[in-house]
């Protein structure tokens, strides 16, 4: 509100200091212009030339006069600015912090994204009290989430551990069959999910890195069969919001790929829910089964149930690098329901999983 009075008082001084000159001007150029052979007229011409140089010279003063004050009230005024910034500095500080801090999309949009690395790295050093650490972790989190094609929300995993018929019931090339159902909620970032069965290991690190490669299945040649074989790995059934999807197969030597399209009428920021059902062999004397997370996922539930499997005993191992404790519920004795569940409200990042490590009933000598 000051500055166009500040502005009016500028142009009415200017006006003043133009009309006194203008007729300080006009008085001694009349006063010179009347006959002085005239005594009266001298007298005239010496009342206007003296009013003339009066009202100039009030011109004159008035116009430096005003522009000493200009001058001196801009400097008191830049005086009081700088005071009140240096007063009000803490304040403005702290509203911005807390802008920035609490509002993600005002710190993304004066930031680029390098700036925005280093101000999560810095941040955490702070924190942590060790620069190296914090930018390490940093870095490594930042890796494995961006590289993420998605993320999943709600995921349950229901595991079935039985004998395998079509083999010897015990010794060398004994198999369990695991029946292994996943459910998850997800906005898909390819419209095409791929399965893939291999007996190569480096292969099979790859695809576990492969942001195209949905699950991976590894088959240890020593069990005797070809990873490329249908009893190997076979991926039953895949539906998308309820409803089912066609999977195709294909395979080469020591490797098999299922290949299944969504359907045109999922959108690419649509969140469906994808269910989807496959079997794999599992050495029953190689008494391991790992499960593998190869996205981000938000809230886990896994259940496995050996009850018909000959198990003695069932010993899981979650591998979630985080602060909270998973929920495991486990049968007390044999007697019990042979089922293991695990569950974690949090996030479980990519390549986190889960083991489960068993003892046979027949390596006691007896059963119960």
């Amino acid at each position: 509100m000051q500055k166009p009075f500040h502005q009016l008082r500028k142009v009415m001084l200017q006006l003043v200091v133009v009309v006194l000159v203008a007729a300080g001007v006009g008085l001694i150029v009349l006063g010179y212009s009347l006959d002085p052979d005239a005594s009266p007229a001298e007298r005239w011409s010496a009342a206007l030339v003296a009013f003339g140089f009066t009202f100039f010279t009030a011109g004159g003063v008035t116009m430096i006069w005003e522009a000493y004050l200009r001058r001196v009230n801009d400097q008191l005024a830049e005086v009081s600015l700088d005071a009140a910034l240096h007063r009000a500095a803490p304040a403005i500080r702290d509203a911005v912090l807390d802008s920035l801090a609490f509002n993600a999309q005002t710190l993304k949009g004066v930031t680029s994204d390098e700036q925005l690395d280093h101000i999560a790295a810095n941040a955490l050093a702070l924190r942590l009290d060790d620069e190296e650490l914090a930018r390490d972790l940093y870095t490594d989190l930042r890796d494995q989430v961006l590289t993420a094609p998605e993320r999943w929300r709600d995921v349950k995993v229901a595991i079935t551990l039985s004998p395998w018929d079509k083999g010897p019931e015990v010794g060398k090339g004994s198999m369990f069959v695991a029946t292994i159902r996943w459910e998850y909620k997800v906005k898909p970032a390819s419209n095409t999910m791929r399965f893939a069965s291999v007996v190569d290991e480096n292969e099979y690190r790859e695809l576990l890195r492969d942001p195209g490669t949905t699950s991976a299945w590894h088959f240890d040649a020593s069990g005797g069969f070809d990873a490329a074989h249908p009893d190997v790995f076979e991926l039953v059934t895949l539906s998308v919001d309820g409803k089912s999807r066609k999977v195709r197969r294909t395979e080469r030597a020591g490797a098999q790929v299922y290949t299944v399209s969504l359907g045109t009428d999922v959108g690419a920021d649509q969140e469906v829910t994808v269910a989807y059902t496959y079997r794999g062999l599992v050495q029953r004397h190689g008494h391991l089964l790992y499960l593998d997370l190869p996205r981000p996922a938000k809230g886990l539930h896994v259940q496995l149930d050996y009850g018909h499997a000959g198990i003695r005993w069932m010993n899981t191992q979650e591998y979630f690098a985080s602060s909270r404790v998973p929920r495991i519920e486990q049968a007390g004795t044999a007697k019990d329901a042979q089922v293991v569940n695990i569950g974690f409200d949090g996030w479980v990042l990519p390549r986190a999983g889960v083991d489960f490590v068993w003892v046979l009933e027949e390596e006691f000598g007896s059963t119960i």
